[in-house]
């Protein structure tokens, strides 16, 4: 039996190399498959391919991992499988060839996180107050390969992005087969079908606003970087603000037990969706203002880190027991999944009739309707802590 501390840094390290995919891939891709000239809408076809993956992945590797009782055999798996497909990318620059190799990829790599996440908690237990500190070391990879490649390219060609994702990828297999085993304890809810949880009215009125909030993050994933880049911004100054909103991401992630036990999760979820709404429209109206696009690249800690923070938490409640791994990946491929694609999908269209400020705009009403939900359906809820199980 491993102590602690080595469960500690390896758990980490898997979220430091995912989390540095995350940072290669979210800022940096669209800017490498516009410089292999393709436009706007196959640039938004690509990059929604991803969310796709998440939105169909996660519940079959969830399944097939309660089902077996052998989760962490198959998030190796998983890994393996990523990062033999993404070899491909250097093989093709063609629409279809692009598609087909990130669709393989995507479906693998997307596997293992919500896995991941069910591990974390589980071996946390009832010590769940320290999820944010384990999980902070992903927000670091992220900005380490944001800043790092955001000063790198504006020296050397933007083709170079490839190899950074094959570090990753390695890395991401390396700590996948470092992680520890945990026990999946009894709950009394085994005995229900998962589908009596997920039809539970804050359980759906749960994963409707996660939806609508990733809907609203579509945009800001797919476009981000090249609205910038067209605005007059340095590619190193893309990866500082990046990498801005991440650092207070982890700020965030160390206070949320504080903050939990205070506020309660709906709460700050409420909170999340209010922020993401002023972000947005400040994103939309307002690139050409360093101070307000800085403060709105502040406002990630809400949008983001509360709010991710706060929505697992209240997963991790509602599924329990033998639901730990599918509750997760439903969570996930209904918000990061079904809600990524549909934003980052409808990105190209507004984009190109009518502009960014619209564009953003529409991120903000995404997260407004969230808040809407949030107030109508939870705001009467009870709030957990993360100390709970």
């Amino acid at each position: 039996m491993l102590n602690s501390k080595n469960y500690h840094w390896r758990i980490a390290g898997f979220y430091f190399f995912y989390y540095a995919f995350v940072g290669m891939f979210a800022p940096y891709w669209s800017l490498y498959l516009k410089s292999i000239h393709f436009d706007v809408i196959e640039i938004s076809i690509l990059m929604s391919i991803q969310p796709v993956m998440r939105m169909v992945a996660p519940g079959i590797w969830g399944w097939l991992a309660d089902h077996t009782g052998k989760r962490l055999m198959v998030v190796q798996a998983a890994a393996g499988l990523s990062v033999l497909f993404y070899l491909g990318v250097f093989a093709t620059t063609s629409f279809w060839g692009l598609f087909l190799v990130l669709a393989l990829m995507s479906f693998f790599w997307s596997a293992s996180m919500p896995l991941v996440e069910a591990t974390t908690l589980s071996y946390l237990g009832k010590n769940t107050e320290n999820y944010g500190r384990i999980r902070s070391w992903g927000s670091i990879g992220f900005i380490l390969t944001v800043v790092g490649l955001g000063f790198a390219f504006d020296y050397i060609a933007i083709a170079w992005l490839l190899w950074a994702g094959l570090v990753c990828e390695l890395g991401i297999l390396m700590f996948a087969r470092q992680l520890p085993s945990t026990d999946v304890l009894a709950h009394h809810t085994d005995h229900q079908p998962i589908r009596q949880i997920v039809l539970q009215p804050r359980v759906l009125a749960l994963f409707g606003a996660c939806f609508l909030m990733s809907v609203a993050h579509g945009p800001y994933y797919t476009f981000y970087s090249i609205y910038l880049v067209e605005h007059g911004y340095s590619k190193s100054a893309v990866g500082g603000l990046w990498a801005l909103g991440v650092i207070c991401e982890i700020g965030v992630f160390f206070l949320m037990p504080a903050l939990a036990n205070r506020f309660g999760f709906t709460r700050i979820l409420l909170a999340s969706f209010g922020a993401a709404v002023l972000r947005f429209l400040l994103i939309g109206w307002a690139v050409d203002w360093v101070v307000l696009l800085l403060f709105a690249q502040m406002l990630h800690a809400l949008t983001f880190g509360a709010f991710h923070a706060s929505s697992l938490g209240l997963v991790h409640q509602f599924f329990q027991g033998k639901h730990q791994s599918r509750g997760q990946a439903l969570y996930g491929s209904v918000s990061y999944g079904a809600g990524g694609m549909l934003g980052g999908l409808a990105s190209g269209p507004i984009w190109q009739h009518w502009g960014a400020s619209a564009l953003y705009s529409f991120s903000a009403g995404m997260a407004f309707l969230g808040l809407l939900l949030m107030w109508w359906k939870l705001r009467n809820a009870a709030h957990g802590v993360l100390t709970q199980a």
